[in-house]
């Protein structure tokens, strides 16, 4: 089966618990986790979580199916979750398919892949798209009206009532990743003492006591120095990062964002386009066509195709590592901003 952002849920549901193995891509890596983490909030016992990478993937095959069908010592529930690059996950889920094609897998437990600049066309998705048990399903970057309506759902699950445009500003302050947006809402709820039995109101004064910087005024200039290959202003960006406590994985994740931008443009841009109507006409806002334009030119598809899942491998060892996430994320993008500065 195949669903996108808007529809993945209903699929699921009318798949119901033939579905087993869930395969989700696209550039909007942010949307497709919080899509996986809300399935899984939903299966009638999630059990424990069994952790995959794509390398490891990738290196056993074999070890997805095995995963899948084994217990714990305990006899417990669980449910497989992999974080992959491309097509790490190939070769690991065609031999899912196999065995469960003759038979050897009558049972399993559920898998979710999120597959970190994979597409819809990719040929780990076309593995499963035909397939009644599982599903795969694009995540295209959203946009600003549709983080804004998530944030209002947030919210109202939360029990606060947004004053005006404050769920717009939440959704700009965290970069449309919907993760840092639910935390924003958190955080700004646990300040009001908001609850669902207990409704307050959410103001511009309560959230300017505890809301985070804009994403321009805090993650992007931070993203540009190090993808732009300023080394000259890398080292006070860094140092602004701790001065704010900017969140590393926010800033990871914009640098994500922004790749995967600079993927779906380099393929279009050819030799003598005028950059300037090249970037107007690819629909990128007009403050960031001098950076954008830069980086294009720093970055051609095949530093790219290593670039992105050099990132995705960074945002999971943040996301590992969380107490020295500050020191791998600046020692990450001082090697990245010296690799962009070598090609000027």
């Amino acid at each position: 089966m195949k669903a996108n952002q808007r529809d993945y849920a209903q699929a699921a549901k009318r798949a119901g618990a033939n579905c087993r193995l869930f395969f989700f891509c696209g550039q909007d890596e942010a949307g497709a986790s919080a899509a996986v983490a809300k399935l899984i909030g939903h299966l009638p016992e999630a059990g424990e979580r069994v952790d995959l990478s794509g390398g490891e993937l990738k290196s056993d095959p074999s070890r997805l199916v095995d995963e899948a069908r084994s217990t714990s010592l305990f006899g417990d529930v669980r449910h497989i979750l992999a974080r992959v690059s491309g097509e790490e996950a190939h070769d690991a889920i065609a031999s899912w398919c196999e065995l469960v094609d003759r038979g050897e897998v009558t049972y399993g437990w559920p898998i979710f892949i999120v597959a970190t600049s994979a597409t819809d066309k990719s040929r780990s998705a076309k593995l499963l798209i035909k397939r009644d048990d599982a599903l795969v399903a694009i995540f295209y970057p959203p946009d600003l009206r549709s983080v804004t309506s998530d944030v209002r759902a947030m919210a109202d699950a939360a029990g606060m009532r947004l004053d005006g445009s404050i769920a717009e500003t939440i959704a700009r302050a965290a970069g449309m990743d919907v993760r840092l947006a639910q935390s924003e809402v958190d955080k700004l709820a646990l300040y009001l003492d908001a609850s669902p039995r207990a409704p307050k109101t959410a103001d511009q004064a309560a959230w300017d006591a505890v809301g985070a910087s804009t994403e321009e005024d805090g993650f992007m200039p931070l993203v540009n120095a190090a993808l732009g290959g300023e080394l000259g202003k890398l080292p006070r960006e860094l140092a602004r990062m701790r001065e704010v406590s900017l969140n590393p994985v926010g800033v990871a994740l914009a640098m994500e964002r922004r790749a995967a931008q600079l993927a779906t443009l380099a393929p279009k841009l050819r030799r003598g386009d005028d950059m300037k109507q090249f970037l107007r006409a690819n629909g990128v806002f007009f403050k960031e066509h001098r950076e954008v334009g830069d980086q294009l030119m720093r970055w051609s598809g095949g530093k790219l195709e290593r670039l992105v899942p050099r990132l995705a491998d960074l945002h999971r060892s943040l996301l590992a590592n969380s107490q020295t996430a500050e020191l791998l994320l600046a020692r990450e993008l001082t090697q990245i901003a010296r690799y962009a500065a070598a090609r000027r």
